[in-house]
């Protein structure tokens, strides 16, 4: 461990951390916005309907703005598939999304719409499993990027909002779990008869 002039151990150096990663390539296709910090106006115009963000302070906000990059979607435009590996959720800023699961027969069948405030791949970004549903914009939409990546960079350089995101991504995928379960409760009981 290196010491001072005074023989004082000084603390070891945080790890370099590379924040500039290249474009996700499921993202390829759509126009760059920059840097959410560009856009916190906007963000915090629908902050109320933003979960993710509910239970973080303003500088909280402020700087996780800074670690994510916005992009827009035209109408049409796949954001995730149905699948495919997910290293990143997506937090709508403007727009509709619909969220569709292929079906048994091939048919897609339409799970929801969401607009400006609802997160989207939470359960890949957590667990490292493929993307549970497709994800279509059904009109020009704004959306902004958290990596698996700059979640880890986060847990690095700011510990304590690390924790925090992460435990409010276990509560909306807990959330999410519930609400499926409760509407499934009425099939299972109608199968055990």
């Amino acid at each position: 461990m290196p010491r001072d002039a005074h023989g004082n151990h000084l603390p070891e150096e945080m790890p370099s951390i590379n924040l500039n990663r290249p474009l996700l390539s499921a993202l390829e296709g759509f126009a760059s916005l920059g840097s959410a910090s560009r856009y916190e106006e906007e963000i915090f115009g629908i902050i109320d309907h933003i979960t993710l963000f509910e239970d973080l302070r303003h500088a909280e906000i402020s700087q996780l703005c800074s670690k994510m990059e916005c992009y827009c979607a035209n109408r049409g435009d796949v954001i995730m598939k149905e699948n495919e590996d997910g290293d990143f959720l997506v937090i709508v800023l403007t727009g509709e999304v619909a969220v569709v699961k292929q079906g048994a027969a091939g048919e897609e069948k339409q799970l929801a719409v969401v607009g400006p405030g609802a997160s989207l791949g939470e359960m890949s970004l957590i667990n490292g499993k493929p993307r549970f549903a497709t994800c279509i914009a059904r009109e020009p939409t704004d959306i902004a990027v958290l990596t698996r990546d700059t979640i880890y960079d986060i847990l690095v350089l700011h510990p304590s909002l690390g924790n925090k995101i992460l435990l409010i991504l276990l509560q909306i995928t807990s959330q999410r779990l519930r609400e499926t379960s409760d509407r499934l409760l009425p099939f299972i009981g109608s199968a055990a008869s």
